[in-house]
């Protein structure tokens, strides 16, 4: 399995259970795409407009806690930049998941 398809199983899974109208008050699941690729010029425009390079994959917000998930399969290893956004957010008090599987992030929820 790759991050993507990683990815896309935890936001269908959590959405699913927590975003929609049926419940009391709906989570919000969302992604910030900093991968891939970009041409020299997109590159400066997305940086120039805030893009955030070490960003976390999954931003989730519930009734008074956010959580910054990051994704990795198997023995993938975050960068310098990601680390560096980990240590941020904590130092901020906010909540930040390193997290390989939808097991993994399910038992996460359920600290």
């Amino acid at each position: 399995m790759n991050e993507d398809i990683l990815q896309a199983e935890i936001f269908k899974w959590y959405f699913n259970n927590f975003c929609t109208k049926e419940n009391a008050i709906p989570h919000v699941i969302f992604s910030v795409p900093n991968g891939g690729y970009r041409s020299k010029s997109e590159a400066m425009k997305f940086k120039a407009t805030g893009l955030l390079a070490g960003v976390s994959d999954l931003i989730i917000l519930q009734p008074n806690r956010t959580i910054f998930v990051e994704l990795k399969v198997l023995k993938g290893k975050q960068s310098d930049k990601q680390i560096d956004f980990q240590n941020r957010v904590n130092a901020l008090g906010f909540e930040y998941w390193l997290v390989r599987s939808l097991e993994e992030f399910k038992q996460h929820l359920s600290k």
